[in-house]
C-alpha cells in the first residue's frame, strides 16, 4: 500500500519545494530593486538625479545684497553731493569779512503834520565775519526792527530833509544804524553799508 502512495506524493513534494524556493529567491531580488530606487545614481555631471516625486532640487537663492555696480565712467556708484544753495554763508571763511544784505528794502515814511509827504527807500547791508553770517540771518527780524526804528527817528527829526545824501549826513546815519543793530545782538558787527537810498513822492 505504501509503495503505491509514495509515487503519488513525489510530484506533490516537488511542487511544494519549487514554490518555497521561488519565494526565497524573489524576496532578495525585490529588496535589491527597492534599494536601487531609493539611491538614484548621479547624472553625467556628478549631481544627484531628481527624486521620483517630481520636486526638483532647489536652486540657490540669489544674493539680494549685491555690491553696487560701478557707473559708466568707472567710478563707484555713489550719491552726488547736493548743490550748495547758501551762497556766501557757506563759502565765507570764519576769519574773513562777510556781508549780510537784507533781502527786502526799508521803506520809511516822511510825515509832516500827520500827512505822508515822501517815502525813503533804503537797501542796507551789515558787515560781519564769516562765522557769524548764519546766526545773523536767524536774527534778521530783530535786526530789521531795530534798524527801521532808528530810520523812523531820523525821519521824524528832519534828518532826511534837505540834502540827505551829503557825506556828513550819511556818516551820522551809518553810525546810528550800527549802534541800533549792535543793541539787539552780541554778534560782531563792524559797519552798516547803505547800498541804495532814494526819496519817492508819497
Amino acid at each position: 500500500m505504501i509503495k503505491k502512495i509514495i509515487p503519488l506524493l513525489l510530484p506533490v513534494a516537488a511542487l511544494v519545494g519549487g514554490v518555497v524556493a521561488g519565494d526565497m529567491l524573489h524576496a532578495p531580488a525585490a529588496g535589491t530593486a527597492e534599494a536601487s530606487q531609493n539611491h538614484a545614481a548621479p547624472d553625467e555631471h556628478g549631481e544627484p538625479a531628481a527624486a521620483e516625486d517630481g520636486h526638483a532640487a532647489e536652486e540657490p537663492v540669489a544674493d539680494s545684497h549685491a555690491e553696487p555696480a560701478e557707473d559708466a565712467h568707472g567710478g563707484d556708484s555713489q550719491t552726488a553731493p547736493a548743490d550748495d544753495s547758501h551762497g556766501d554763508e557757506e563759502h565765507a571763511a570764519p576769519g574773513e569779512a562777510a556781508w549780510f544784505t537784507f533781502p527786502n528794502q526799508f521803506f520809511v515814511p516822511l510825515m509832516r503834520q500827520g500827512d505822508l509827504r515822501d517815502v525813503m527807500i533804503l537797501t542796507l547791508t551789515l558787515q560781519t565775519d564769516g562765522a557769524s553770517l548764519g546766526p545773523l540771518g536767524r536774527k534778521e527780524h530783530a535786526l530789521r526792527d531795530a534798524l527801521l526804528r532808528q530810520l523812523m527817528i531820523h525821519a521824524n527829526t528832519g534828518s532826511f530833509d534837505g540834502n540827505f545824501t551829503a557825506d556828513r549826513n550819511l556818516v551820522v546815519l551809518r553810525e546810528d544804524l550800527l549802534k541800533a543793530a549792535q543793541g539787539v545782538t552780541d554778534l560782531p558787527l563792524t559797519a552798516v553799508l547803505i547800498e541804495d537810498i532814494a526819496r519817492q513822492p508819497g
